[in-house]
């Protein structure tokens, strides 16, 4: 992984390319964020820095998070993410992490926490089949069918696709395109769509992909 930054999504909209087509963006304010920790092969194994973003009172902060802080003399931060870098020693504890870390056309994935749905039934959760309403299905056209055989092998199989809570958990878009950068105000622009809702935390990595 050569780059990384933790931003907020903004929303979406689009714009136009040189060629008048329309590319739909999601807009993350990315960073600025501070370099909190860094992490070596000499002392913990392994090579990485922690990133903070998003500025937070420090009476808001518990005891060890507001040591750590102060240990590395930065400002508390809301968020905190460990990125594994190829390059840790280019930066060092209190350096600012910008949007322009990225350029137009890089390939990223996007890390995000999806919008949750609730308690959602296997029509909508697994995208199954309903049942036919003709012919005395009954009342259960929407519930999820056969479970299994009986006496053997007396029990559901692991992985069975069935009702339950729908969303809130941690997704990957991998291999989108950033389509503009803006500096000054710490904006990229993503091509497609990015898990989550407005306001939500994202983590923008190069692609394992490209």
């Amino acid at each position: 992984m050569q780059k990384g930054i933790i931003g907020k999504k903004i929303g979406m909209t689009q714009i136009f390319d040189e060629s008048g087509k329309v590319i739909p963006v999601t807009v993350v304010e990315a960073g600025p964020c501070v370099v909190v920790q860094k992490k070596t092969v000499e002392n913990d194994g392994y090579a990485a820095l922690q990133l903070g973003y998003g500025d937070v009172k420090v009476q808001r902060m518990n005891k060890p998070l507001k040591g750590h802080f102060e240990k590395a003399d930065v400002a508390c931060k809301k968020n905190l993410k460990e990125f594994r870098l190829d390059d840790c020693d280019a930066l060092n504890v209190g350096d600012i992490v910008k949007a322009d870390t990225f350029a137009v056309g890089d390939a990223v994935d996007v890390v995000g926490t999806s919008k949750g749905k609730g308690f959602a039934g296997a029509i909508k959760r697994h995208n199954q089949h309903r049942l036919k309403e003709t012919h005395g299905t009954g009342p259960v056209h929407r519930q999820a069918g056969s479970m299994g055989a009986c006496s053997s092998p007396s029990r559901i199989y692991k992985g069975k696709g069935m009702a339950g809570h729908m969303g809130a958990e941690q997704v990957t878009v991998q291999n989108l395109e950033i389509v503009k950068v803006d500096t000054e105000n710490n904006l990229i622009a993503i091509k497609g769509a990015i898990p989550g809702p407005k306001g939500g935390i994202v983590y923008i990595v190069d692609s394992v992909k490209a």
